[in-house]
């Protein structure tokens, strides 16, 4: 491997990285026993989430080329970011995303066409007015978005996360957003979007992406994702995958006074698996981080409480 150590890796900002099975494209620049190298001989990809800020620090996209054979952009293919004001399109930070993964040998994920939560949409959306017949209008909205950022992108990107977060993390309902008010409900938000992405990406993975965990207290948020994914397959909605972003140790608790470091219930987290898979989806690791706040301040306990618990969550859920 390179002369990073591991905490120097997570200062670099790689703990946010993407496990991705599938049958992998081959390792281009990367030794056998980097961490792109290790992945490939499981039939994944191992990579990071990247900025366009980022690429101006050359120690850090030193250890991008080294280690990482798959790139997401962090920001730069959101709602917000390319469409920052109705019907202005911008994919600049985008494709110069895209040239550094293509000078480097990398596969490349696509995350969002639609982040369904209010918070994450673009502010203009939140005084829109979508007029006479606001759901044919934000219908419109919707449908020309994914198809522009689609059709820009094409088949450069394999997969993308259609829809992220759309179901509530503390009761397991639908978000409720101006588009969902606007076209009547979350459900046939998420149904078109993903039908949009189908008509313009006829051959790429479509994902839902969420981040239901196995902590003991997400049995709501699970139990929400389930529902939606049953409804999915009701409705013949075309999603092929499940998103696991797999923010583990205390980082998804809501209270930051009793953050508790390793509160996994791994039962019901294989269950959660089985279930899914039983309904014939795949599974992604988008994203992978293990929030250590709780542990000793000294470094040797910390770190290796941390690969405890990521080695723990792995080993569960990539056997699915």
């Amino acid at each position: 491997m390179s002369h990073w150590s591991r905490r120097r890796v997570l200062q670099g900002g790689l703990a946010g990285a993407t496990l991705a099975a599938g049958p992998g494209l081959p390792v281009a620049g990367r030794s056998a026993d980097s961490l792109e190298g290790l992945a490939h001989a499981k039939g994944m990809h191992f990579g990071t989430a990247l900025g366009t800020r980022a690429l101006a620090d050359l120690g850090y996209v030193e250890l991008i080329r080294a280690e990482c054979g798959l790139l997401v952009p962090e920001n730069e293919l959101k709602m917000p970011f390319i469409q920052p004001q109705p019907g202005e399109f911008h994919f600049e930070r985008g494709d110069a995303l895209l040239a550094f993964a293509d000078a480097n040998s990398m596969a490349v994920r696509g995350h969002c066409l639609l982040w369904h939560h209010p918070r994450w949409l673009p502010r203009w959306m939140e005084s829109y007015d979508f007029g006479a017949e606001p759901a044919r209008s934000a219908g419109k909205l919707l449908v020309d978005h994914i198809a522009r950022t689609a059709t820009h992108f094409g088949r450069r990107i394999g997969s993308w996360d259609v829809v992220n977060e759309a179901v509530d993390n503390v009761t397991g309902e639908m978000r409720d957003t101006p588009l969902s008010k606007a076209i009547g409900s979350a459900d046939a938000v998420l149904e078109m979007a993903f039908r949009a992405a189908r008509d313009n990406l006829p051959e790429a993975e479509l994902v839902y992406n969420d981040y239901m965990g196995w902590e003991s207290d997400n049995g709501p948020h699970r139990d929400g994702v389930l529902r939606l994914l049953e409804r999915f397959r009701k409705n013949k909605v075309p999603v092929n995958t499940l998103g696991i972003q797999a923010h583990i140790g205390a980082g998804n608790q809501d209270s930051n006074a009793n953050r508790t470091f390793d509160a996994r219930d791994e039962k019901a987290w294989r269950k959660f698996l089985e279930d899914v898979t039983g309904m014939g989806y795949s599974l992604l690791i988008t994203e992978l981080d293990v929030h250590d706040a709780p542990l000793p301040a000294e470094f040797e306990a910390r770190d290796k409480a941390v690969a405890a618990l990521g080695r723990a969550f792995l080993d569960v859920t990539l056997s699915f």
